[in-house]
């Protein structure tokens, strides 16, 4: 029975540690300032967009993806990713992204599925991380997923996804809908969906994702 009781006590120890390093690893390690962070961009190669059957397919693959990162370097004052995850230091690197970018498959971008939207899961997420070359660095990873691009909904889904960079664990993925306003181009259009998600990180889920 002592053996028994014991061995139950040395379970809940273990489960206990599980979660207190889990809750240390995202909590403690995403608001620690001595680690380093770099945002590596938005990566669209697992996107579908859904209900614009006219869009050209080979030109948002070869010209307009690279084209919304370009805006979060062009204008990082309005497209403000370090004023919403509280590091005035961030470091960004879009060349993986940008290669990645490149050989997304054109003939799978578009979509007549209002399911695909949410067609990601955080596996997808995952594996996705697991294949991402982040370079020869040290610290954390801040990568943004589309899944879904949904023209009759007017919104963008995308995985927020604190990964570490070395050893390619994903941290924290959280999956956050942007509404779409007005745009005058592709680009402009739903790079309209990434300023809100970047607010909705800054006005409350970066608080959110600390105290968990």
């Amino acid at each position: 029975m002592k053996k028994i009781t014991t061995k139950i006590l040395f379970l809940i120890a273990a489960v206990a540690f599980v979660f207190t390093a889990k809750a240390q690893t995202i909590k403690e390690r995403i608001s620690n300032k001595d680690i380093p962070v770099y945002f590596y961009g938005i990566d669209f190669t697992k996107t579908v967009l859904i209900g614009d059957s006219k869009a050209n397919a080979q030109d948002i693959v070869s010209r307009q993806f690279a084209g919304i990162n370009d805006l979060l370097i062009n204008e990082s004052g309005k497209y403000d990713v370090a004023g919403a995850v509280r590091r005035s230091d961030l470091k960004t690197d879009l060349t993986f992204v940008n290669e990645r970018n490149e050989k997304a498959d054109p003939d799978k971008l578009l979509s007549s599925n209002p399911e695909d939207f949410n067609r990601l899961s955080e596996s997808d997420i995952t594996t996705l991380i697991k294949g991402f070359n982040a370079g020869n660095k040290e610290g954390i990873g801040l990568l943004f997923i589309v899944g879904g691009m949904s023209k009759p909904d007017k919104a963008i889904a995308v995985w927020v996804t604190w990964f570490d960079i070395r050893s390619k664990k994903v941290l924290l993925t959280d999956k956050i809908t942007g509404k779409v306003g007005m745009g005058f181009s592709f680009r402009n259009y739903w790079a309209t969906g990434i300023k809100n998600v970047i607010e909705q990180i800054r006005n409350k889920k970066y608080n959110s994702w600390k105290s968990e």
